[in-house]
């Protein structure tokens, strides 16, 4: 059964959580419902260890109920609490040093039909954790949550132009990562 907010557009459920306490809990719900996968899934990816991507998925969602009054969202609400993310991801990559998380792909892929699948869908997750963050936050923007180049552009705080390059140059750099492997399997 539908709720009267699923209805809503974005713009009116944040007009709806800067009114009442009882709308403002309803609105955030949905909200929450309509881009917590998306959030989280981002967290995950750029962070690569569940624990934290986790911790920040909370709070980007705290962080919104709690400015939702003090800020102007501008753009779509998907992008800002991308963008809410992003900072926070940012900021707990420059407070702690980072290792590659090998372990984390089963999350992503629920079955697997044979072992060289596996081994290969391993391989290019990570060789997208080898790329600089420069390059591997616009190819998950665009490749994991469908994020336009505009999209990407705004969020990252980049060009459009210089968005697409970026996605461009990590695809090419996963290929080069990739291409030793891939000749060693062909023999």
């Amino acid at each position: 059964m539908k709720n009267k907010y699923s209805q809503c557009t974005d713009e009116q459920l944040v007009e709806l959580m800067r009114s009442s306490k009882s709308e403002s809990d309803a609105a955030f719900t949905e909200i929450y419902d309509r881009y917590s996968s998306n959030v989280n899934a981002y967290c995950r990816r750029v962070l690569n260890n569940r624990e934290h991507a986790e911790d920040i998925f909370q709070e980007t969602f705290f962080q919104f109920y709690k400015h939702v009054n003090n800020q102007h969202m501008g753009g779509s609400l998907r992008g800002y609490l991308i963008t809410i993310a992003r900072n926070l991801c940012l900021n707990f990559k420059r407070d702690t040093k980072q290792t590659v998380q090998i372990d984390e792909i089963d999350f992503l892929f629920k079955t697997y039909q044979d072992y060289e699948e596996k081994e290969i869908i391993e391989l290019v997750r990570m060789s997208i954790e080898l790329l600089d963050f420069k390059y591997r936050e616009p190819l998950i923007l665009r490749v994991y949550n469908d994020f336009s180049y505009n999209e990407i552009a705004e969020i990252c705080e980049i060009t459009p132009t210089n968005a697409r390059a970026l996605v461009f140059r990590a695809k090419l750099k996963i290929k080069e990562i990739l291409k030793s492997y891939m000749a060693d399997v062909t023999k």
